[in-house]
């Protein structure tokens, strides 16, 4: 499966300054900050992780959907729609969401 590589362009821009690795990961894109997975591509959608504690907040805006990778909802991952991924502003709004949640990690 092979990802958006104009989602992945724009998800690039919205980090801007923030220190990122890209690791290709089962067909898809994901985006670590200080050592965990923060967001990624799967398909054409943007993959968020936003934590336990947004997740029931998160999953009620708009575009966004319960990750189903393994076929079961992953409790503190979503995936956002193309719609709600296709602007560099789109993107930041999410990207926010994910940083707050990987700033309560320990850095690996």
């Amino acid at each position: 499966m092979a990802y958006d590589e104009s989602l992945a362009a724009r998800l690039r821009t919205a980090f801007g300054r923030t220190q990122v690795v890209e690791k290709h990961m089962f067909g898809g894109l994901a985006m670590m900050v200080r050592g965990h997975m923060c967001c990624g591509i799967v398909s054409d959608k943007l993959m968020v992780r936003v934590g336990p504690e947004l997740y029931e907040a998160a999953l009620k805006m708009k575009h966004a959907q319960p990750m189903t990778f393994t076929g079961k909802p992953m409790k503190g991952m979503l995936y956002v729609t193309p719609e709600g991924c296709n602007t560099v502003p789109k993107i930041v709004g999410w990207l926010k969401l994910a940083l707050i949640f990987n700033a309560t990690l320990p850095a690996k």
